[in-house]
């Protein structure tokens, strides 16, 4: 049965940095685009990042463009979520999502499998 269990979400100041990693198991990874999102309370899950299948393409909100790189590592069924210079606003669960296939897609309903999410809390 196919897993992903993140980790490295915590409490940092702004302007901080914080790595997320997601550790997939179950699965044939390298053919799983990764994609991460966010949800804050109240409101919906959100697209951060996405990257495909051999790393090689990736994409952002434009909320995090240039602040966030996401990247894997396939020997390690691995992907990761870089932050920096974090805000106030990045504070949310963060999840990371499994799509099969070699494309990543902003839109969450298009991904197979989820993990548990990690929380991220940025304090001014």
């Amino acid at each position: 049965q196919a897993q992903l269990v993140e980790s490295g979400g915590g409490l940092v100041q702004a302007g901080g940095s914080l790595r997320l990693s997601c550790a997939a198991s179950g699965l044939t990874f390298s053919v799983y685009a990764m994609g991460w999102f966010l949800q804050a309370p109240g409101k919906e899950r959100e697209f951060v990042a996405g990257i495909n299948w051999i790393g090689t393409n990736t994409g952002y909100a434009d909320s995090v463009k240039d602040r966030f790189t996401i990247s894997r590592d396939n020997a390690k069924n691995t992907v990761y979520l870089q932050m920096n210079s974090l805000k106030p606003e990045d504070t949310a669960v963060y999840y990371c999502a499994a799509r099969s296939g070699p494309r990543w897609s902003k839109e969450k309903y298009e991904y197979d499998y989820w993990g548990q999410g990690t929380q991220v809390t940025v304090s001014s």
